[in-house]
């Protein structure tokens, strides 16, 4: 995978290399590394935001992403307007959007803000609306980058569960985290990137003991 950027001359920095894995469904993957090791990228490609520049991706049923806060939200739409819109991006129709209308409202916990422009919300909505339409479309593989690392623990806490509703129900979910508490609690399996490659794949406990050895950060284990 390579990306462009315009200098004095045109350079090249490859994101992505010799990265293979595969997600099964009822599995749970967390993508470890720190700032810039392609964990994003990653994430990106999957979600066809990025396209490849060799090798290829191979998903099998519907994919929920959930990149970064706001992303797919228009602003000056209200967020019952965004629902619609994004729901319907995601591969469901208008009325299968109604029909779970009043669900998603009620696990976003927003409530009467649902009326109001996105571009008023703090963080912490972004990501429960966010989120809440992620799980609501009946996605079979979910992309999850970051968002949980905003607003409150009781919310954060929810969304781990609804993760694992979603994994018992044979979904498969990929998420990047820095929160490797988080990553204990909800990955059975992880993987330890750095420099665009992978540098370990396995059990979430022995990558994330290796992981934080190296960072010379404090056990969270």
């Amino acid at each position: 995978m390579l990306l462009w950027w315009k200098n004095k001359r045109r350079e090249r920095l490859r994101a992505l290399r010799d990265v293979s894995l595969s997600v099964r469904p009822g599995e749970c993957v967390a993508v470890v590394g720190k700032n810039g090791a392609g964990k994003s990228t990653l994430l990106g490609v999957l979600a066809r935001v990025y396209k490849p520049t060799s090798g290829r991706v191979e998903l099998d049923g519907r994919v929920a992403p959930l990149l970064e806060l706001g992303a797919g939200f228009h602003p000056d739409l209200t967020g019952y307007e965004n629902v619609f819109f994004n729901g319907v991006i995601l591969g469901l129709t208008r009325r299968e959007v109604a029909e779970r209308m009043d669900s998603i409202v009620a696990f976003s916990e927003i409530g009467d803000y649902i009326d109001a422009p996105v571009r008023t919300y703090s963080s912490g909505m972004l990501l429960r609306l966010g989120f809440s339409v992620a799980v609501h479309v009946d996605a079979s593989i979910l992309l999850v980058d970051e968002a949980l690392a905003v607003g409150d623990i009781e919310f954060q806490q929810k969304c781990l569960k609804r993760i694992e509703e979603f994994r018992a129900g044979g979904g498969a979910i990929l998420f990047v985290s820095h929160d490797m508490h988080a990553v204990r609690q909800a990955a059975d399996r992880a993987v330890w990137m750095r420099s665009g490659q992978v540098i370990m794949d396995g059990p979430t406990g022995a990558v994330i003991d290796a992981y934080e050895a190296e960072s010379g950060t404090e056990p969270t284990g």
